[in-house]
């Protein structure tokens, strides 16, 4: 692409294509100034300046009105597209929110000052959860209704109950997913199971990511949508639970293919995050803790749904009340840390093996902890 090396004095205009010429001419200002063209422009900019130029001066502010209203319409295209800054208390919206790591978000956003919707499927547990937080944090700060994701009318009217109590969401988060709490192989893990898995964590994902836009795109305001990815988000393996890690795998390609999407149509106010809470000890992560291997990655790697929460919320928040809506990935658990935490208890447990056999030889407190472990 042609353009001009201007000196730090010289404001220049964008970038122009005259459709009489096969050749990109340099910008307009060298039209009103041919030393400055000769100077800064290369060969096939100068080229084409000159065959303007043998054609007569009356071209010329032909050319530079034509620059110059192409350049204010986009510089008002540009200063329209702003209509309303995001600013704190927000408003968040936080699926499959009844308990865990979605009970503690919304507790979490309550307790920055936010306003909050929780939701789930079973009305027992929406209803024992808003007891609670309104308990806390007042009633006139969090809501809730009960909604299957897995249906587009049961999101639709979570919108409008959203739209109803809170106006507009400002931060949307995915967090309602399944595994079924089933961890066994694929070959034993039945069709029932399977599709409460695919449905509930990719399809419900989808859906409401849907109309998540759809709403976001008709308020002034516009808003953020994060997805909570889980274990083979990576790409690492999931033994035992391989579906569940192929539908988290999935989310993260779902989340960069709408970010596409938004830029195709140019919808600037409307942003599509990853949020990576790590490992949880909530009953979904439980439930799969039968097995020795299992027992030392939760002990090792596994944070309370509080002490993540009080992690991911202010981050989630920094970036929703930035005027910028450009994409991140918030990680609560990166490998860097991962390894680091394995490293260290792997050499205090190697250490005190060696301290127990050394001075206690026929004492079985290290077999105790190993087993514990």
């Amino acid at each position: 692409m042609a353009t001009c090396r201007s000196a730090p004095t010289q404001t220049l205009l964008p970038i122009h294509f005259y459709s009489s010429i096969s050749h990109q001419t340099c910008n307009y200002q060298c039209i009103i100034n041919h030393n400055f063209c000769r100077n800064y422009c290369p060969p096939w900019g100068r080229a084409s300046l000159q065959y303007y130029m043998k054609r007569g001066s009356n071209r010329l502010p032909v050319l530079r009105r034509q620059s110059e209203r192409r350049y204010s319409v986009n510089r008002v295209r540009a200063a329209g597209d702003s209509d309303e800054v995001m600013k704190p208390p927000f408003n968040v919206l936080i699926t499959g929110s009844s308990k865990g790591i979605g009970y503690a978000l919304a507790k979490e956003f309550l307790s920055a000052g936010d306003n909050v919707i929780i939701c789930s499927r079973s009305d027992d547990l929406v209803q024992a959860a808003i007891e609670n937080l309104r308990g806390e944090f007042g009633d006139q700060r969090v809501w809730g209704t009960t909604c299957d994701v897995r249906d587009g009318e049961n999101v639709r009217a979570l919108v409008d109950f959203a739209k109803n109590t809170i106006q507009y969401v400002d931060i949307w988060i995915n967090n309602a997913g399944s595994n079924a709490y089933s961890y066994k192989p694929l070959v034993e893990t039945g069709d029932e199971a399977l599709m409460e898995v695919v449905t509930t964590n990719t399809l419900g994902t989808m859906i409401c990511c849907r109309e998540a836009i759809m709403m976001m795109m008709s308020q002034p305001r516009g808003g953020h949508i994060f997805n909570i990815d889980g274990a083979g988000a990576d790409g690492s393996p999931t033994p035992r639970f391989a579906a569940y890690g192929a539908t988290k795998r999935s989310l993260v390609h779902l989340t960069k293919s709408l970010q596409a999407e938004l830029r195709m149509q140019g919808i600037k106010k409307v942003a599509v995050h990853n949020l990576s809470p790590g490992m949880v000890t909530t009953d979904l992560l439980m439930s799969g803790s039968n097995t020795k291997q299992a027992k030392f990655f939760i002990n090792v790697l596994a944070e309370p749904a509080d002490t993540v929460a009080k992690f991911l919320v202010p981050r989630v928040r920094a970036v929703s009340g930035k005027e910028s809506f450009k994409p991140t990935y918030i990680r609560f658990l990166n490998g860097f840390k991962a390894y680091s935490q394995i490293f260290v208890v792997s050499v205090f447990l190697i250490g005190c093996k060696c301290m127990f056999n050394r001075l206690l030889p026929n004492c079985n407190v290290f077999q105790t902890l190993a087993n514990v472990w």
